[in-house]
């Protein structure tokens, strides 16, 4: 009778299907993209965004916010919009959520025992009629 052999497979994942993370430019790489694409004759800067492997709108940002605010505007900025609620708000919010869920629990709860006292009463009522 032939031996059952089962082989584990082993998983390899491709290096291309895995996550990528997102690339963070410094103030100065941007600044750097900058005056190589104001340095760039006409149709120079599709090579250069290529070999940087950037988008034209990416440009297009980082001049509008230096020209904006200068270098403080190349500075990283969270990424979305900023939020409406301060830290506090959130926390209050997250409590009254969890006070909401705690109350709703309980009422579960004192619904059960009170059907458990009813149970019980019932049960001795039958319980004095046999008896009689």
């Amino acid at each position: 009778m032939p031996k059952n052999t089962t082989v584990e497979p082993q998983v390899n994942p491709s290096p291309e299907l895995e996550k990528k993370t997102r690339r963070v430019f410094t103030t100065e790489y941007k600044l750097s993209i900058i005056q190589q694409a104001d340095a760039c004759q006409h149709g120079e800067i599709g090579a250069l965004l290529r070999r940087e492997k950037l988008y034209s709108n990416q440009l297009s940002q980082w001049r509008k916010e230096f020209a904006e605010n200068g270098i403080k505007g190349l500075e990283k900025s969270a990424p979305g919009p900023a939020s409406a609620k301060t830290p506090e708000q959130k926390r209050i919010e997250l409590l009254e959520k969890e006070n909401a869920r705690l109350r709703h629990q309980i009422e579960v709860k004192d619904g059960c025992l009170s059907l458990q006292k009813k149970a019980l009463a019932l049960i001795e009522a039958m319980e004095q009629e046999n008896k009689s």
